[in-house]
């Protein structure tokens, strides 16, 4: 926990920055550019820090942190403006956002919407922020607690709650379409042995299937087609809203915020998992825990500020095992490495003695990047609201530039724009017949870390299962799996109304 003295310190580094014309100005900026970058289909925050961090080998430590932590704040958020726009996420973190914030759109909720996601993601950041420096140790060595088996049953666990996104027909077709996520995650050489599988002759497909490309055809290119079509938001939807949340709605969500918090926190400590995993993870647990899960995909309040929350909140947990034992908890968070070992920082169990107030430092820039994304998120809602006014035919097709160029920008591979089409339709039969899309993303995203524990875990046990049964945490993620698959099925809804009727029987 943080002492007397460190508080002291932490103020007196917090007011310093926030007294600097030129931290100030930097922090603005780097976060400015961050909200585009996650805003524009395919420009990553994982993305931006490596480009930015170029940009900043010139600088000292300490501006370097606040433009890059400026823009990793900003690059989370910023998708959720895509996603509840034009229903096309513009990070993998922002995916779960679109399954309520494009139905709010559709309301002519979009400004109230993007005003709940900004004050959401604010109070993530800051509740992030907070578990990073007070609790470090004991969240870091939670963290150590997980190898392999681990590893796979959180993926597998990630995989079976797509059932829970599917409200709208039957719970199977969810895990149907998780597993076929699965199913493209594994093509491409295997990470262990590097043998190839499911390439089907082709060479390209050896390196597997980019994950911007996979995640902008399942959901670009079904809007696309539906527009086209004539089912894109009009009338209501073109409306100017109010973008300021009432403070009502931020108290009825405290449940649900601190809930979503703690789930990103977790999520991010543990290393490799992300922001996009932290999302869906609580989105999954709003919706078990609303009194009207059924109402979730038609557009609720409290599926955007759960996703919001827990991706934002993600950012301080990833640095959590990133300052501690220099290993990052999610992508963004690798980059972050590399740009603090480019500037003399190496992060791990040296860190306080070699930097004793580095830690109080990222935690002001934390706090501060927290603010400037609120100021900025609010002032640009009523401008970016404004592309629902467009007309669509006007509109879509800058979308579809806009699709082409994330899907090729990232990697300059021509290739992806031939993933991308075929993922985009078979995503918009899959939608035409009521299987969610949602979740084959989920699938794509977890596949590799399913795949690459599992069979890491199996090579060394030998091909046995048995040392999953004796590790508790094992045993508390397979206890929570069960029960998860249980409870979707029915189970426990069956079992309350046989004991309601017996009742009803005896009296």
């Amino acid at each position: 926990m943080i002492g007397i003295e460190r508080l002291d310190t932490f103020f007196t580094i917090l007011i310093g920055m926030g007294t600097q014309p030129t931290s100030l100005l930097l922090l603005f900026g780097a976060t400015l550019l961050g909200i585009i970058f996650g805003a524009l289909p395919g420009l990553t925050a994982t993305l931006g820090i490596a480009l930015l961090t170029t940009l900043t080998y010139g600088m000292g430590p300490a501006p370097a942190m606040v433009a890059l932590l400026g823009i990793y704040v900003g690059g989370v958020y910023g998708g959720s403006y895509s996603s509840i726009l034009i229903n096309i996420p513009g990070t993998p973190a922002a995916a779960a956002t679109a399954l309520e914030g494009y139905p709010l759109a559709c309301r002519g909720e979009a400004g109230r919407a993007i005003g709940a996601t900004t004050t959401a993601s604010c109070i993530g950041t800051l509740i992030g922020m907070l578990f990073m420096v007070t609790m470090t140790p004991i969240v870091s060595a939670f963290a150590l607690q997980f190898t392999s088996f681990e590893f796979f049953l959180l993926a597998f666990f990630g995989i079976i709650i797509s059932g829970t996104l599917s409200s709208s027909d039957l719970v199977i077709k969810g895990w149907i379409s998780g597993f076929l996520g699965l199913f493209l995650a594994c093509m491409g050489r295997d990470p262990l042995q590097a043998f190839p599988r499911f390439t089907f002759g082709f060479p390209q497909l050896e390196s597997g299937l980019d994950v911007v490309a996979v995640i902008i055809g399942a959901f670009g290119i079904p809007q696309i087609i539906q527009v086209l079509g004539g089912t894109f938001c009009a009338g209501e939807a073109r409306q100017l809203t109010k973008v300021l949340p009432s403070f009502k709605l931020m108290v009825q969500n405290s449940g649900n915020i601190v809930r979503s918090s703690l789930i990103g926190v977790g999520i991010g400590s543990v290393p490799g998992i992300g922001e996009d995993v932290a999302a869906w993870m609580s989105y999954g647990a709003a919706k078990n825990a609303s009194k009207q899960p059924e109402k979730f995909g038609t557009g609720v309040y409290e599926g955007v500020i759960a996703t919001e929350t827990a991706n934002n909140s993600c950012i301080g947990g990833a640095i959590i095992p990133l300052l501690s034992l220099g290993i990052p908890g999610s992508p963004p968070a690798a980059m972050l490495l590399g740009a603090l070992m480019l500037h003399g920082v190496t992060p791990g169990p040296m860190l306080s003695i070699e930097h004793p107030n580095f830690i109080l430092e990222v935690t002001a820039i934390l706090f501060l990047a927290s603010i400037a994304m609120w100021i900025i998120g609010i002032v640009l809602a009523r401008q970016v609201v404004k592309v629902l006014r467009l007309p669509p035919q006007i509109f879509m097709p800058i979308v579809v530039v806009l699709c082409i160029i994330g899907s090729y920008g990232l990697g300059l591979n021509l290739f992806n724009l031939y993933v991308m089409l075929p993922v985009g339709i078979v995503a918009y039969f899959m939608t035409e017949m009521k299987y969610p899309i949602a979740p084959l993303v989920i699938g794509y995203i977890l596949g590799p870390m399913a795949d690459e524990n599992l069979r890491r875990a199996l090579m060394i046990s030998h091909g046995s299962f048995l040392p999953m049964f004796t590790r508790p945490v094992c045993l508390l993620l397979l206890a929570v799996i069960l029960l998860t698959i249980l409870s979707q099925m029915g189970l426990f809804r069956w079992l309350r109304q046989r004991r309601h009727a017996n009742r009803q029987g005896t009296e």
